[in-house]
């Protein structure tokens, strides 16, 4: 499938098939969900998506380091390294990195804004020093560079059927979405890293703070006050996700398929948190592969539907750069 997706996106530079494959696989291996909704895109559009992902993947691990073999500032130095190797590779086509040098070609390709990889960049930084978020607001703050700017960075790739800066806030919405639901999944293994991403106020709402959850963690005891706090939690995403929603009646129909499959995925990551009571300290909380294939099936459906009735939209921000009497 690689060679076909290469193939419809005009991809034809033997480096950057390689680079853009590497990309594909970080994807495969990774993001498990995210990859099964992007195989619903029209194949000219799964490239750039893989791209995207594959870029943000590399630098997630050079801050979380799995092995522990790295200081913060070791680790400061690979972003710092990155960070200029993106700029070099946006400036020129070049790049040492094989992600560096498939997202650059995306964005010159789609014409995505440079200042959303500076953005993305600076909050990967911020893992490197910053291990919990006062309030909400400043988890938000955060959540822009992480979270919203890669939805932003999607929209030129999917399309959109109206002007991009309509649909703009409801794609930032989705990424945050998606993230809320990673930080309230993965709030034990955050917790091993030394990170807390859920707000301190909005557990200490309920009466808890690091320690308790670090007892419970160690312990593996239960306690109502973690379990009410992230019900709030829950109920918190479920509201980014509300407004996330409109969005995707903005986009190309080609793509709405795929990324419903992905809000339903997601959201069905949330489902299962309250199936098992919320006990995400000590087990992840998965879709069960029975309802993830038929979310999938039903995508595939919804794919087939909308390529035989729908035209391709208009790129609105391509248009409005275009100007009137310049087709």
């Amino acid at each position: 499938m690689t060679r076909r997706e290469l193939d419809a996106a005009g991809i034809t530079d033997p480096g950057l098939r390689t680079d853009y494959g590497v990309c594909r696989r970080l994807n495969a291996r990774h993001g498990r969900t995210y990859f099964l909704a992007t195989r619903l895109l029209p194949l000219e559009r799964r490239s750039a998506v893989h791209a995207l992902y594959g870029f943000a993947r590399w630098a997630d691990d050079i801050v979380d380091d799995l092995d522990r073999r790295l200081a913060p500032d070791e680790r400061d130095l690979l972003l710092k390294r990155l960070e200029g190797d993106l700029a070099h590779a946006l400036r020129t086509g070049g790049g040492t990195e094989p992600v560096v040098r498939a997202a650059a070609d995306t964005a010159d390709r789609h014409g995505i804004e440079v200042n959303l990889f500076a953005d993305f960049l600076a909050s990967m930084r911020a893992d490197l020093t910053v291990t919990d978020y006062p309030a909400y607001a400043d988890l938000r703050a955060y959540m822009h560079g992480s979270a919203a700017v890669i939805g932003l960075q999607m929209l030129p790739v999917l399309g959109t059927v109206v002007p991009r800066e309509e649909a703009a806030p409801h794609a930032a919405a989705l990424g945050v979405a998606f993230q809320l639901t990673n930080f309230l999944r993965d709030v034990g293994e955050d917790l091993d890293r030394g990170r807390v991403y859920l707000p301190a106020d909005l557990l200490a709402a309920h009466g808890v703070d690091r320690p308790l959850l670090e007892w419970s963690r160690r312990s593996g005891r239960r306690d109502p006050r973690i379990r009410a706090a992230f019900v709030t939690a829950e109920a918190l995403t479920r509201g980014v996700y509300r407004d996330a929603e409109p969005g995707i009646a903005m986009l190309d129909p080609r793509v709405r398929p795929c990324i419903r499959t992905a809000f339903t995925l997601y959201g069905g990551i949330l489902d299962a948190i309250a199936r098992h009571d919320y006990t995400v300290l000590h087990r992840r909380a998965v879709v069960p592969r029975r309802r993830r294939a038929a979310t999938a099936a039903a995508g595939v459906l919804k794919v087939a539907r909308a390529r035989w009735h729908a035209p391709p939209a208009a790129d609105h921000a391509a248009l409005e750069r275009k100007g009137p009497g310049r087709g």
